[in-house]
């Protein structure tokens, strides 16, 4: 890859990161604060989340009948997403270490902090949780994935595709074949050397 390229990716990333923080740190002195890892908020804001939330029976008065009907189909899907979070560590914990694959941290993508916001009713707490598990795994899984196929295959697909990984941007191009063998054991190093490891790793000194 272009080392322009390269950098301006990489010049990219560092810029999101930032934008994330401060909106982050923005966001917290209005809302709540952080104790180690407990959430705590201020005993005004707590009182106003009691009372602007919404009783379940009310609640459940105010569903629209459609919404009930489908709700079966719904939290249906809770087994295999069961399923595929169990194949998933299972997967990663028995394969990446052969491949010397550091391992995806299964508590950086699945978050279920929602639960404690009291403005919330049971029903839209046990929503909220369901929803943050499922788009929680699906990342988790998509890493992992991400992940292996840096390991096996590190090259971009010839028409853009939606929702690629972060880490795909840094593959080989597609039909470069000439620097294919000699960059896919740096791919691979990267892997182990680094868990944040996204952009492609440097062109190897010339012979």
């Amino acid at each position: 890859m272009d080392e322009k390229v390269r950098q301006l990716m990489a010049q990219i990333n560092v810029l999101e990161d930032e934008l994330r923080a401060v909106l982050h740190r923005a966001e917290v002195p209005l809302f709540y604060h952080l104790d180690g890892k407990r959430i705590k908020f201020d005993h005004t804001v707590r009182e106003a989340h009691r009372r602007s939330k919404t009783g379940l029976l009310r609640w459940l008065v105010k569903s629209r009948p459609p919404t009930v009907a489908v709700a079966p189909v719904i939290y249906g899907l809770i087994l295999p997403l069961l399923f595929l979070d169990l194949g998933l560590t299972v997967y990663q914990a028995i394969c990446f270490p052969v491949y010397r694959i550091n391992k995806v941290k299964r508590s950086d993508y699945i978050v279920m902090d929602r639960w404690h916001l009291s403005y919330l009713n049971f029903m839209e707490k046990f929503n909220c949780a369901y929803c943050a598990y499922a788009n929680g795994l699906l990342a988790y899984g998509t890493e992992i994935a991400a992940r292996t196929e840096q390991y096996w295959c590190p090259i971009k697909h010839a028409r853009k595709i939606l929702g690629a990984p972060a880490r795909v941007q840094g593959f080989l191009a597609y039909g470069d074949g000439e620097n294919y063998q000699q960059r896919l054991s740096g791919f691979r190093n990267a892997l182990a050397a680094d868990t944040t490891t996204q952009d492609a790793p440097s062109d190897p000194p010339p012979p």
